[in-house]
């Protein structure tokens, strides 16, 4: 494809940005797609194609919508292929993750919010009065790095299936998957305008949308210092805003609990994607008295995370997505050693890294008190901390006792147990004794994870606002019972 155009009403166009960008391999470190930034005159051309394209795409009917939505998840489907190898290049996650995490996972929410068109406009009633749900209308998306086609789908296809009109930003840093989804909602035929790319760094385009009169709506997802100022160039205007942000979550082990088990697991989380997860589990919390064995466990089971090329169906492991990024993550470790933290399972002696690609070998720590920064400080890398409590109300303590508040995991000897521990815990989305994850569930956080909720109905709501027209008494049909 050509990265030095933009696709904005329904056609590619040069971008007119004056800066070009490079997309690295993060297991080559060598650049292999070059990109041209848009200017503030292509995101006003995207955003008043977007404010032309609303009143017909909103007043489509439903099924109407839907059908479009599926037809854009039947083009990426023929593109999985190419969609596998440019997330596996720019993130680093092993191709077979990709194939079914990246790839596979995202065209099935095409398809289930392309059901969902249905459920977008349906009216209520709360007494004398009918609830509609209306679109947001223009919404500017702007999406990260680590899960760049899933995170755009969460935005993109939910604000799609609403009847709102999009422009999307991916991040820099992995922006060709965005590409190819321009290239299918092409091949799909949606109508001109509907849906919209730029691209180009945060500071300039994604500033330049969020602060935009003809944006309605930002939903946005990304760190947390970001999205305070996303939110506030947002909050200028006014805007509708859902942010989706960092988090710092904890899997806690209850006494009785299967250790193993929850130790297995919880180094799944911390390491997948190399680490570069949001709600990633990072901290483990386990009974003073099962440290010492949850330490050798870890010292166990790290040996599966094997280090290498993604393409590799040999590895578990991949590189971080930037050299930045790795740096990033060997300062927190220094320092957290400097403090006193101590490597109880893996780290770059036991887990030699290659020597080339981004890497970070994964690593456990413990010896950390539950206040220092590697504790309380998202990490976004293959980094564990195990913490070791007295007792649950210290457990809790230690859990709640972060900024964020995205996720959490809770492992007790039963599953009733372990809920009940895990209600005062203040997690947008709570793992219970390695329950599967729910793609239509609702997802996000409270205090600095962020604001506004993801996925299924609940993320399709995110993109609606409601009108309540008060009718007299008489109306015909308000005697009828509430549906």
């Amino acid at each position: 494809m050509d990265y030095t155009q933009t696709y904005i009403e329904g056609r590619w166009q040069a971008a007119t940005g004056n800066t070009a960008t490079e997309v690295v391999d993060s297991y080559a470190e060598t650049p292999f797609a070059a990109l041209r930034a848009s200017s503030a005159a292509d995101v006003d051309r995207a955003v008043d194609a977007a404010r032309r394209a609303g009143p017909a795409w909103s007043s489509l009917p439903a099924g109407q919508r839907g059908a479009l939505l599926r037809a854009v998840a039947d083009a990426l489907e023929a593109r999985a292929e190419p969609l596998t190898d440019a997330i596996m290049r720019e993130v680093g996650m092993p191709a077979k993750l990709v194939k079914r995490i990246q790839v596979a996972a995202p065209i099935a929410a095409w398809r289930r919010y392309a059901a969902l068109c249905e459920d977008a406009g349906r009216e209520s009633r709360i007494g004398h009065s009918v609830v509609r749900r209306v679109p947001a209308g223009v919404v500017a998306c702007i999406t990260p790095w680590n899960y760049p086609l899933h995170q755009v789908t969460a935005k993109v296809a939910a604000a799609l299936a609403a009847g709102c009109t999009v422009v999307l930003k991916p991040s820099e840093i992995a922006p060709l998957s965005a590409f190819l989804l321009a290239d299918a909602v092409a091949e799909a035929g949606l109508p001109a305008g509907v849906f919209n790319l730029v691209h180009g760094a945060g500071p300039e385009v994604g500033q330049a949308l969020a602060r935009h009169p003809g944006v309605d709506m930002v939903s946005f997802t990304g760190s947390t210092r970001a999205g305070r100022e996303i939110g506030a160039a947002a909050g200028a205007g006014l805007k509708r805003l859902s942010l989706e942000l960092g988090g710092k979550s904890a899997a806690i082990v209850l006494p009785g609990a299967d250790l193993a088990t929850a130790v297995k697991a919880t180094l799944a989380s911390c390491f997948l994607n190399s680490g570069q997860t949001c709600s990633a589990y990072t901290r483990l919390l386990v009974p003073a008295a099962d440290h010492d064995r949850a330490a050798e466990l870890a010292r166990q089971y790290i040996g599966a995370y094997v280090m290498g090329d993604p393409a590799d169906p040999a590895t578990r492991l991949g590189p971080l997505a930037s050299a930045g990024q790795r740096q990033r993550v060997h300062v927190m470790l220094d320092r957290s050693l400097a403090e006193g933290a101590r490597i109880v399972a893996g780290g770059a002696d036991a887990c030699p890294v290659p020597e080339r690609g981004y890497f970070v070998a994964p690593t456990v720590l413990d010896a950390v008190a539950p206040d220092s920064a590697i504790a309380q400080e998202e990490i976004f890398g293959p980094v564990l901390v195990l913490l070791p409590y007295k007792d649950s109300g210290q457990a809790l303590a230690i859990a709640n006792g972060t900024p964020y508040g995205l996720a959490a995991a809770v492992w007790g000897a039963t599953a009733e147990q372990a809920y009940d521990a895990a209600r005062p815990l203040r997690a947008g989305q709570i793992e219970i004794n390695g329950a599967p994850f729910n793609p239509d569930a609702p997802f996000g956080g409270f205090g600095q994870s962020g604001m506004g909720r993801e996925n299924g109905p609940h993320g399709l709501e995110e993109f609606t606002e409601t009108i309540s027209y008060q009718l007299p008494p008489d109306y015909p049909g308000l005697q009828r019972p509430a549906v």
